[in-house]
């Protein structure tokens, strides 16, 4: 039976009550850490000699399509009712939106350490204690817009201009690919200061705190924030039905990228799914 992934706006005061509830019980169980520690080992960049299949690479898109199944599967083991909501940066873009709620995501960091000190992930409460990571603190952290180098968070404007590319992605399958919808969605570029940062990269770097990195999913804001990702892309899907994953095959050896990302019917590790495997969600899921 397809399922709803709703706004997070859209929420009603027990949708919410009940994704914290399923994401705090995860997290109770050991199984959350499970998926902090997923992402960390295949954070890789381009610089590294291993696979690249979570970032900087064509497979960003249909793994953390896959990454965000998993994890939505194990919510709903918890509780059947619940889905990821998603967060739409371009509309909900200040400190002041409904997301930041006690009752939902909690709030900005406090100065200095920058810990979160609101909702149910603060640290104080008890329930969400940092053990996975690249830092030492126990507690959840935040910095929205970086004052120290202030970034706003991505326009409607600027995420229009990655779904107006018509091509997946394109050579030489990274982070330096200067045509492609993937590379552009994600939000690397070759600019100066904050101009480096675009789209998903760059609301990243607006939340601060934890979400900056590989362990950026201790911050829980982590799978609404992807979820929008997902929700983008299966839009440009729809307006673009010709334009497939691509590499559609393997790089050949010799190249830079010989086994280092992962071509149209190749498994992306940790899964068993292939980027074919998971083009089409419409069977599982739709979005409101």
């Amino acid at each position: 039976m397809v399922y709803v992934r709703k706004n997070q706006r859209d929420l009603t005061a027990a949708e919410r009550r009940k994704f914290v509830g399923a994401v705090l019980e995860l997290k109770r169980s050991g199984r959350y850490d499970d998926f902090v520690r997923t992402h960390v080992r295949y954070y890789n960049a381009d610089g590294d000699d291993d696979l690249r299949v979570a970032h900087m690479a064509p497979s960003f898109l249909p793994w953390h399509r896959q990454y965000l199944l998993e994890f939505e599967r194990a919510l709903r083991s918890v509780d059947p009712t619940v889905t990821v909501p998603y967060w739409d940066w371009t509309r909900d873009n200040t400190p002041a939106a409904s997301l930041w709620g006690e009752d939902f995501m909690g709030g900005n960091g406090r100065r200095g350490d920058r810990q979160v000190t609101t909702g149910p992930f603060a640290y104080e409460r008890g329930d969400w204690p940092i053990t996975v990571g690249v830092t030492e603190s126990p507690f959840l952290t935040r910095n929205f817009g970086n004052p120290a180098n202030p970034i706003e968070l991505p326009t409607a404007r600027e995420l229009a201009r990655a779904t107006a590319e018509t091509v997946y992605d394109s050579a030489p399958w990274d982070s330096t690919s200067r045509t492609g919808f993937r590379n552009a969605l994600e939000g690397w570029t070759r600019e100066a200061g904050n101009g480096r940062w675009r789209n998903h990269n760059r609301v990243h770097r607006w939340v601060g705190g934890l979400m900056l990195g590989g362990a950026s999913v201790n911050d829980p804001v982590f799978w609404l924030h992807h979820s929008f990702i997902d929700l983008v892309w299966s839009r440009w899907q729809r307006k673009n039905p010709e334009a497939r994953y691509l590499p559609a095959s393997p790089p050949p050896p010799g190249s830079a990228q010989y086994r280092r990302v992962v071509a149209r019917h190749e498994p992306m590790p940790p899964f068993r799914a292939t980027p074919d495997d998971v083009v089409d969600h419409r069977h599982l899921y739709r979005y409101a």
